[in-house]
């Protein structure tokens, strides 16, 4: 499986927040990857070489980012961005031209939960103590599954 992330540059309190809440409440992700906003998820591996291809042609800027909500969607906790959001949707819409089932919702996910209840209070203390987040998007990176982890098979900055 692929996929597309794009890196979030924040500073180091911030990023480091992220990083303990998902360590803490979704450590098998948090294990294998940092915080990121996934553009494609789960490509088949077929899809390598149009991947290859699309993301050097990307022609957008660096952009700035705003995260000022958090969201409960189910079981899981996502720190969404408003910022920010339509340029990640502007590069998700380019790299899946094929319109999914739902519409993206671009945010990093910082739980996955048990229970609602619990994903709720974890939510109110992030929004208390963590935001704003602000940050910077400037790497996208191809990504592929490997039995223990991911490998990186190519990185593109924007703007370059």
């Amino acid at each position: 499986m692929l996929y597309v992330v794009a890196w979030p540059l924040m500073g180091e309190g911030d990023e480091l927040a992220i990083r303990r809440l998902r360590a803490q409440y979704h450590p098998r992700e948090a294990d294998l990857i940092g915080p990121h906003f996934t553009l494609v998820f789960g490509a088949p591996d077929d899809h390598e070489a149009a991947l290859r291809d699309a993301l050097p042609a990307i022609d957008r800027r660096p952009f700035w980012f705003l995260i000022d909500r958090i969201a409960r969607h189910d079981l899981h906790l996502y720190a969404e961005p408003s910022d920010g959001a339509a340029e990640l949707v502007e590069l998700y819409d380019t790299l899946n031209p094929t319109p999914g089932d739902e519409p993206f919702e671009p945010h990093i996910t910082l739980g996955l939960f048990s229970h609602a209840i619990e994903a709720e209070q974890v939510a109110r203390i992030v929004e208390r103590q963590h935001l704003p987040i602000h940050g910077r998007v400037e790497e996208l990176s191809l990504l592929k599954r490997a039995d223990d982890g991911l490998d990186t098979l190519l990185t593109v900055r924007l703007g370059a």
